[in-house]
């Protein structure tokens, strides 16, 4: 069981955020980031939209960071944790600025890339980057082929059904000999999409007995059958508890989680402040390792 971070600061999801975030610093940042790092948390995340429709506020909010510019960053002061789209709009980049972008930042953190990727869901900010929403999924496959056939290649080429490349070069590229790859969603479609070209299935608010019931349905595929290995899924366990006040519930939750098909679990902290959400993280630390977790 992997165990990460949802980072704070970063964005401000309307059901979720913490007061004390909306005027958080960037060291606030940085500590929370380090003490993740030092605390032996797998990863920790930074997700992407560039333009929220003003309609689209109330429900996902108005605060993204960068994703790219937020990894780096975090990544160029801490040692060890993974650093996780969550999730790259596969729809609005080509493959090679993808290959670029995050091969350099594979690069330049030593390996500690993950690529959580989705096909969007906000049909005003397709239309406001003039990107074309109907018919998405089928060019984040490609964009997903392109990119997995191109990984750690200097001079790649790649002709599919919606991106076609060669004679190009594309330096520095990845250092990781395969690129960790989690397909966000909640939807059947995105499971398959995890089977055929990800390590993990990432669903958004999905409690356990769908995400079991979803992936029960998806044993019986074509594509899960095809699959040389496990696949892992991450969840936001819900609701966020208070870990200090919550333990038994916190342990309970994730038991609940991980007999659903639970992998990985990405935690929200509920939090007063900085130091109480520094509390937060220790804290659920102590209560699932050694006896859950081990090793985090």
């Amino acid at each position: 069981m992997r165990i990460g971070v949802i980072t704070p600061i970063t964005l401000l999801l309307p059901r979720s955020f913490n007061e004390w975030e909306v005027d958080a610093s960037v060291d606030d940042l940085v500590t929370v980031a380090q003490a993740a790092d030092r605390l032996g948390y797998h990863h920790l995340t930074a997700s992407e939209h560039i333009s929220v429709p003003s309609d689209a506020e109330p429900r996902r909010g108005k605060r993204y960071y960068d994703a790219l510019t937020t990894l780096a960053y975090l990544g160029a002061v801490t040692r060890n944790i993974r650093l996780a789209t969550n999730m790259v709009v596969l729809p609005y980049h080509h493959p090679l600025e993808i290959l670029k972008h995050y091969g350099t930042l594979d690069r330049l953190t030593g390996g500690r890339l993950i690529l959580g990727v989705g096909v969007g869901s906000l049909k005003g900010e397709f239309d406001t980057l003039g990107h074309t929403f109907e018919g998405r999924g089928e060019r984040a496959d490609d964009s997903l082929r392109a990119i997995k056939s191109s990984w750690g290649d200097r001079e790649p080429e790649y002709q599919g059904t919606h991106y076609s490349y060669g004679n190009v070069v594309v330096d520095p590229t990845g250092v990781q000999p395969e690129l960790p790859i989690w397909v966000g969603g909640r939807t059947m479609r995105s499971i398959r999409r995890a089977l055929e070209y990800g390590e993990a299935w990432v669903p958004f608010l999905i409690g356990p007995d769908d995400v079991r019931e979803m992936l029960n349905r998806a044993e019986d595929t074509p594509a899960w059958e095809a699959r040389d290995r496990p696949l892992d899924v991450g969840v936001w366990p819900e609701p966020a508890l208070d870990v200090i006040d919550n333990s038994e519930q916190i342990l309970e939750q994730a038991e609940r989680e991980k007999a659903a098909g639970a992998t990985i679990l990405n935690y929200r902290f509920p939090s007063r402040s900085l130091s109480h959400h520094l509390e937060q993280m220790e804290a659920l630390v102590q209560v699932l390792d050694p006896d859950w977790t081990k090793p985090l």
